[in-house]
């Protein structure tokens, strides 16, 4: 009798290929959907850096009238003695100082004994400006070993509330003798230490200690004459920095000779630093426009580039064109190549700094009428900064802008896509189901046949033996 044959198979594994197979092609156009959000996400963050850091560099390039393209300077004849900076709003002019005294910070220190008995007085150190900072020494003895040394001193007067900063304190061993030593954390007289007393004190050894004064370095004012040294005006105060004149700012770094001429401090433009902020515009640019190219940039097979991640996006290839169009903006008949600005093959720029100082000094000030201003907030913005301050504006703004409307349609595409890939699980759990049930059945029915056929295989066996 004939033996009844059937293919050997796992319902399990059979029914998972049949469910993946039913769902397949559904799954790879949702696959295909998930990775090009994907990519158009981490495309748009890319873009919205490369935007960010541009409009970061324009807005601390020219923000109104704080700061300008053009640049001003503030130099000093003598620049080991002082040296200045400018700010837009300076005036060009010479002006002569001589620099009698640089402001210090005091410094001083006390003979303090070791092993001093613990004091349940008050330290009072008086300043300068005679201000007082009262130190409580009853908590002064941190390890409570019945002793109050000088470096719990020094921490106890760290520590005080009332010290808020003014005062370092520390201690010097100098052949084996321990002194306290008080450093002012601020220059001029006002934050020296004049003295210290003890008050509520049971031992009268620190109090004599304290009287033990030293002047390690004296606390000074800084004095500097507009003009020459007695016959020109006086000015005294605390810092070594002075802003005397209109947004010019000059730090004092040494003392000049009691017969030293007074020193020239010039105000003007400052042709390195202007051609250094037009060079910055330059470089900002080209980093923005290289960033933008490369997400939308047309595939060449034949010279082995690939496609930018928004090669198809239109806004952002709108956006390109439209920078293009800002940096072209012509402003009183001036335009970024009259000041040599020109762009290459490429899309980027490139300075010629020999055209950009002469154009600078047959117009000053039209550089910064061409550039304009551009800020955070786009208050006052003009020219061909401002012109893209707004354009970008329009793209990074977090709450209405273009790439910010983009991630909220971006993650409401997601979470459909999710609802889909939820549909698409039960489609293949159901498919599994089913397929298992029908295989598990036909598994089954071939095992019953299979024992029926091996049963009248061997009953007519046995008969034909007999």
């Amino acid at each position: 009798m004939a033996v009844i044959t059937s293919p050997t198979y796992d319902p399990q594994t059979t029914a998972t290929n049949l469910a993946n197979a039913y769902i397949k092609a559904p799954q790879a156009v949702l696959d295909a959907q998930v990775a090009r959000d994907k990519s158009d996400t981490a495309a748009l963050a890319t873009l919205g850096t490369a935007l960010s850091t541009f409009q970061t560099a324009i807005n601390a390039l020219a923000n109104g009238a704080s700061k300008t393209i053009s640049a001003r300077g503030a130099t000093f004849s003598d620049t080991t003695i002082a040296t200045g900076s400018a700010g837009a709003l300076a005036a060009a002019g010479s002006y002569s100082f001589y620099v009698e005294q640089v402001a210090t910070a005091g410094q001083v220190s006390f003979g303090i004994s070791n092993g001093l008995a613990p004091n349940n007085g008050k330290l009072n150190i008086k300043m300068g400006d005679n201000s007082n900072i009262e130190i409580d020494l009853a908590t002064a003895n941190t390890d409570n070993n019945g002793e109050l040394t000088p470096k719990e001193i020094a921490a106890a007067i760290n520590a005080s509330a009332d010290n808020d900063g003014k005062l370092t304190a520390s201690t010097i061993t100098i052949n084996g003798d321990t002194r306290l030593v008080l450093t002012s954390t601020k220059t001029g007289k006002d934050a020296g230490v004049e003295e210290i007393t003890l008050t509520g004190a049971s031992d009268q050894t620190l109090a004599d200690d304290l009287a033990d004064k030293t002047i390690l370095t004296a606390a000074n004012n800084a004095i500097v004459w507009s003009g020459p040294k007695t016959t020109g005006t006086k000015i005294e105060q605390a810092s070594n920095t002075f802003t005397v004149i209109d947004d010019v700012s000059f730090t004092i770094a040494k003392a000049q000779g009691a017969s030293d001429a007074p020193i020239t401090l010039k105000v003007g433009a400052d042709t390195a630093a202007t051609t250094a902020n037009v060079q910055a515009f330059v470089t900002a640019y080209n980093n923005l426009y290289n960033a933008v190219n490369a997400l939308t940039q047309a595939g060449n097979a034949a010279s082995n580039v690939t496609p930018g991640v928004l090669n198809a996006d239109s806004g952002v290839k709108a956006l390109r064109d439209q920078l293009g169009t800002a940096l072209r903006a012509a402003t009183g008949g001036l335009s970024l190549v009259s000041f040599g600005i020109t762009g290459n093959r490429d899309g980027t720029l490139s300075l010629d700094t020999a055209r950009l100082t002469k154009a600078v000094a047959a117009n000053p000030g039209s550089l910064d009428t061409m550039f304009g201003s551009s800020s955070s907030l786009g208050l006052n913005d003009s020219g061909v900064l401002g012109k893209m301050n707004k354009l970008i504006s329009s793209w990074t703004d977090t709450s209405k802008g273009t790439i910010s409307v983009r991630k909220q349609a971006s993650a409401k595409l997601q979470s459909q896509l999710a609802d889909r890939q939820t549909a698409l699980e039960v489609q293949f759990n159901n498919a599994y189901r089913r397929y298992l049930t029908q295989f598990t059945t036909l598994q089954q029915l071939q095992s019953s046949m299979t024992n029926t056929s091996n049963l009248f295989t061997e009953l007519f066996s046995s008969s034909s033996k007999t």
